[in-house]
């Protein structure tokens, strides 16, 4: 059999253990040691992210809704109290609302209207542009540049329209604080946002020289229920053959009076 001659001292022929030689081991990379942490990170839940990396989840932020939110105010608005309408009637419902935010927040004289929202990843006060005292209904007229998205919505006023007026010539009540409208979009639900919005409204309550504030719930609502006592709210029973004024929905509806003091502490 005929070799073949690589150089003046090497010669391979077929029968040369060089051909029988396996191919070149490659040695298998480092096993590194379990680490239950690293497998926990990398297996984390989506929810788990706030709690991992606080300064990158948006943040919540209530404030008074100013003009650019009207839209989305409505719009959180319809969709929490009216879940069952579908296009165009809900475009419609929305559209409505709106307007009537916009024109038909006409107060009377020494009474205030104020509409706050919940926005995640918007800013408080920051890059604000246009006239402090520019309102546009019950809304801020100025503008932001951080905007942020509305999750939440909350109305509250001293018009006392839904409040026991007083005396034989059924005046006016004043001092007290009325909340209503309180909505939030259904995805950011059971986050807090309800509570917030509630102790921005005592806040405000406060500043405008309010001693109490007062809501109507409805009484089929028992997670609403519990929420108002949670902040400190209590149930105030009407007396028998009193007409006192409530929201006016529809006809089944039934609600519970609520009513706190403002010097009594949330409850957390």
């Amino acid at each position: 059999m005929r070799s073949l001659t690589l150089g003046p001292s090497l010669t391979v022929s077929p029968t040369s253990s060089l051909m029988k030689q396996p191919p070149p081991f490659f040695p298998p990379p480092p096993r590194v040691p379990h680490d239950s942490s690293v497998s926990k990170l990398v297996s984390c839940r989506a929810t788990q992210f706030v709690d991992l990396f606080p300064a990158v989840s948006p943040e919540i932020v209530v404030r008074e809704a100013r003009l650019e939110d009207s839209w989305e105010v409505a719009e959180t608005h319809c969709s929490s109290f009216f879940p069952g309408y579908s296009f165009p009637l809900d475009l419609m419902l929305r559209v409505n609302r709106l307007v009537g935010m916009l024109s038909g927040f006409s107060i009377p004289t020494g009474c205030r209207r104020t509409c706050l929202v919940a926005v995640i990843g918007g800013s408080v006060d920051m890059f604000l542009i246009g006239a402090e005292d520019f309102k546009v209904g019950g809304f801020d007229g100025r503008f932001s540049l951080s905007k942020g998205y509305v999750a939440g919505i909350l109305t509250i006023d001293t018009v006392a329209d839904f409040l026991p007026r007083k005396g034989p010539l059924r005046e006016r009540r004043t001092g007290i604080a009325y909340i209503s409208n309180v909505a939030v979009r259904e995805r950011f639900r059971r986050k807090g946002i309800a509570k917030r919005l509630i102790a921005k409204a005592e806040a405000q309550a406060r500043s405008w020289g309010c001693r109490a504030i007062a809501l109507h719930c409805d009484s089929n609502n028992p997670g609403a229920t519990k929420l108002y006592k949670d902040q400190g709210f209590r149930c105030i029973k009407v007396p028998e053959g009193a007409d006192w004024p409530q929201p006016k929905t529809a006809r089944d509806v039934r609600f519970t009076f609520m009513m706190k003091l403002l010097n009594t502490p949330t409850t957390t």
